[in-house]
């Protein structure tokens, strides 16, 4: 019986790998045809609802003149996301978040939806059964606050004489993530100048709020990794600059304000927008909007550019990214092509891998440069463009495709092949962090108990090192020939490695938000 068994396990392997040949055939075509003609690849990057919600308020912000089927399309995608239990998730098939379903419950009802509407009416009343829209994060209040809907007095106040603080100091800039600080620092000129939207068809959200309004007098304090000792802290903290910030010197703030702007206009990005993520390209335009900018000046017509590219509109919907990665599908089209290794995929490849060489950032020091001035730049950033800000993940992912193209078609790196690979394994190595770990953007952006502070309710601050990033930057080490021996990096990125690995095997993976991603990721590391 046992031998039967066998055989019959034996008979599913096989009709299994008959099966893998077409289909890796089929994957093949279907990855060639998405090749563009300058021979990248871009595929759409799809997030929640929170992002096309906060295109459409970000439209009636400015009071710019409404595209009705574009509100069409961007309604229908909000209504078909909705979740069974009446709002709206983060992720696919999600818990409830009440944070999300305000914002969306409210760009519904601004592109004219009926408060009454079955759809409309059950996400009201999940958003109340859960504690009304003053349970909503930080961020969330904060565009309330902007159209307001809540008084200023229930945002945590973040006070733009931040800008001028000593790197020393326990808050800086330096110390929280790029797309933090690239968020936040617009922010802070805002919530001095405090502008209100236009809001043109004076779209108000009464009915989500369990008190009303203009009662809203404090933030929810303490999320879920947010001990209740640190919000009682900050709560106190918040309280005291409240009372103090009208008699902070006004010459001051005009420092500090400017030093704000040229943060902005210095990262401003041209089209491609400030830190190339929607939420900072967002706040750049409606700060430019608040200091009185001309409509036709050059910064507010390019960062406006930068939100619009980010739709993707179909027939019958459209949403907004929060980004674009064609670094990184790229990089990894190349590799699934090498794998095959037909000589059309690999000609492919090759095409992909001649679109990636000069996005290489070799002339820019970014804000990583802030921990380690002494490195030279040359990695990859994840966008068309974001020199202020490459990646590790996307530099290694892009190096050891380059070196493995190399190696198939003529036996390793040469040129100017050999010199971007050099380049990037150099900055690589530069941007390790202090445990030999690596993260994404910086080194040792590690300052754990700033994720107390109310800005970081969202629990997304900082930038520390992640086993997934580690792994690929091992992964590339151990794929240019760098051992043990022969590399401190490598030796001290795999002993990091191994001490993060979870009680059950796994290793979690921040940038693929699960356990599969990041054990796959060590998996491959450890295996190279």
């Amino acid at each position: 019986m046992a031998q039967l068994r066998s055989l019959d396990a034996l008979h599913d392997e096989a009709s299994l790998l008959d099966q893998i040949g077409p289909r890796i055939l089929s994957a093949t075509e279907a990855l060639l045809a998405c090749q563009r003609a300058d021979g990248h690849w871009c595929f759409e990057l799809e997030a929640d609802a929170t992002i096309p919600s906060e295109y459409i308020l970000f439209q009636h912000f400015r009071g710019e003149t409404p595209d009705p089927q574009l509100e069409r399309k961007l309604g229908a995608y909000l209504r078909r996301i909705r979740g069974a239990h009446g709002g709206w998730p983060l992720y696919h098939q999600g818990r409830f978040d009440v944070s999300a379903s305000v914002k969306a419950y409210f760009a519904l009802k601004m592109i004219g939806e009926d408060p009454q509407a079955p759809h409309m009416r059950e996400a009201r009343e999940a958003i109340i059964a859960h504690g009304g829209a003053a349970k909503s994060n930080v961020f969330t209040r904060f565009l309330l606050a902007l159209y307001g809907a809540i008084p200023w007095r229930g945002v945590p106040t973040m006070p733009v004489e931040i800008m001028l603080l000593p790197k020393w100091f326990p808050f800086h800039l330096s110390k929280i993530s790029y797309w933090a600080r690239t968020v936040l620092v617009p922010l802070l000129v805002l919530q001095v100048l405090k502008p209100k939207a236009k809001n043109p068809r004076g779209v108000r959200i009464e009915e989500l709020f369990t008190i009303p309004p203009a009662q809203v007098r404090d933030w929810p304090k303490g999320a879920a990794h947010q001990p209740w000792g640190w919000a009682k802290f900050f709560g106190v903290v918040d309280k005291f600059l409240k009372q103090s910030e009208p008699i902070f010197p006004s010459a001051t703030r005009k420092r500090a304000i400017d030093t704000a702007v040229a943060f902005v206009t210095e990262r401003l990005n041209g089209v491609d927008g400030l830190g190339a993520i929607f939420p900072a390209m967002v706040n750049s335009v409606l700060m430019f909007d608040a200091l009185g900018y001309a409509p036709d000046h050059p910064h507010l017509i390019a960062a406006r550019k930068s939100v619009e590219q980010l739709l993707i509109i179909k027939e019958d919907e459209a949403y907004c990214q929060p980004c674009v990665s064609p670094v990184w599908d790229t990089a990894l089209a190349a590799h699934a092509l090498l794998e095959v290794g037909s000589e059309a995929c690999e000609a492919a490849a090759r095409a992909g891998i001649g679109w990636l060489k000069p996005l290489q950032v070799l002339d820019v020091k970014g804000d990583w440069s802030a921990q380690r001035p002494a490195t030279r730049p040359g990695g990859w950033a994840f966008q068309y463009a974001n020199p202020h800000y490459p990646d590790l993940d996307d530099t290694a992912v892009v190096a050891m495709a380059m070196a493995r193209a190399a190696d198939q078609a003529s036996g390793g790196p040469q040129g100017s092949d050999a010199v971007a690979i050099a380049r990037a394994k150099e900055w690589v190595e530069g941007l390790q962090g202090r445990d030999g770990g690596w993260a994404a953007f910086d080194a040792d952006n590690s300052h754990h108990y700033l994720n107390n502070i109310p800005f970081a309710d969202h629990g997304a601050l900082l930038d520390p090192p992640t086993a997934d990033v580690t792994a690929r930057c091992v992964s590339m080490l151990a794929q240019l020939g760098e051992t043990r021996a022969t590399s401190p990096a490598l030796a001290r990125g795999l002993e990091a490695l191994i001490s993060t690995q979870e009680a059950d095997g796994s290793w979690f993976g921040r940038w693929g938000i699960n356990y599969i991603y990041g054990t796959w990721s060590a998996l491959c590391a450890l295996g190279a």
